[in-house]
């Protein structure tokens, strides 16, 4: 008497690769968005002249959010 065959598991379906960058984008938008929000809230807050708020704020979003894609590319390698 033989060994019944097995198939090897199949491999777990990837997702395409247009989800994860469709929801890769969102991320962005909600890290740059939210932190010059809160950037535009701090300066209406601290009634200031110069939006120094405003700036650090899509400073900081637009660092976060370059990090963020940085970790998803090397994710890929």
């Amino acid at each position: 008497m033989s060994k019944p065959h097995y198939d090897k598991p199949a491999k777990q379906q990837e997702v395409p690769i247009w989800i994860k960058y469709l929801g890769l984008s969102f991320q962005l938008l909600a890290l740059i968005g939210g932190c010059t929000a809160l950037g535009w809230w701090l300066h209406h807050q601290s009634a200031m002249k110069f939006p120094l708020w405003l700036l650090l704020g899509l400073a900081i979003g637009m660092m976060a959010a370059g990090y963020t894609l940085w970790k998803s590319i090397q994710e890929d390698r």
